[in-house]
């Protein structure tokens, strides 16, 4: 039985190799996770500035659903997904189940809600003078709304960190409606998961590796970030 300093050590072996099924896997995860990620940025920011900035009836409800679709077990949506994607569902026409479309749909629900609501906390912790006064000098509220983001950009920078690190990592969305199928739509949580099961704790071990580097990097880079906006002030 290999210890894990040996499976460890195989498993960056494994990944210095260059093994071309390992990397796919990984290109598969960061695409769709990707594709995902971009898609929703732009709705969600608006909707958490407009829920922190604006007179939205029902503020409150809005704030409530998004923070209930945050908890949602990731399985439950891949559920709900699967339901309406297969043949006997309302949209099975359109042959998406067991797609990276699909899997690119199941991540932006999870995402929007997350960059939703983290947006939301820091357009609210943000000076709401500097908006103000910048639609009093008549600047247009598309530049306004750029400089207010400038402001809290760490906040969002977290925001998009944190939703990214949870559809890169979510393994039970994918797995249903992508169906783990190898060179197309096996991500890494999924790949994992399967390789586990298999007794194959190298490849696992592998992917691991990838994710913690990636977590790494994207909590370096924010602090980063927050470290040389410290030195300029």
């Amino acid at each position: 039985m290999p210890t894990l300093l040996d499976t460890t050590l195989a498993a960056l072996a494994l990944l210095l190799s260059g093994d071309g099924a390992l990397w796919q896997v990984v290109g598969v995860s960061f695409s769709v996770s990707g594709i995902a990620l971009l898609l929703v940025l732009v709705p969600a920011l608006l909707l958490g500035f407009a829920l922190a900035y604006l007179p939205l009836p029902g503020r409150w409800l809005w704030l409530s659903c998004l923070s209930t679709l945050q908890s949602v077990p990731t399985v439950v949506i891949g559920l709900l997904l699967y339901m309406l994607l297969s043949r006997s569902g309302p949209f099975g026409d359109w042959k998406l189940l067991f797609t990276q479309q699909a899997m690119v749909v199941g991540q932006m629900l999870i995402a929007f809600p997350v960059i939703a609501t983290m947006a939301h906390a820091a357009f609210v912790h943000s000076d709401r003078r500097a908006w103000e006064t910048a639609l009093t000098l008549g600047v247009s509220w598309p530049k306004a709304l750029l400089g207010l983001m400038h402001e809290c950009r760490f906040g969002l920078l977290a925001a998009v960190i944190g939703a990214f690190s949870r559809i890169v990592t979510e393994v039970g969305c994918s797995m249903m409606v992508g169906g783990n199928i190898l060179h197309f739509t096996r991500n890494i949580p999924t790949a994992i998961a399967l390789e586990t099961q298999k007794g194959a704790f190298t490849q696992g071990v592998a992917l691991g590796i990838v994710l913690l580097t990636l977590a790494l990097l994207l909590n370096l880079l924010l602090t980063a970030c927050r470290g040389h906006s410290h030195l300029k002030h």
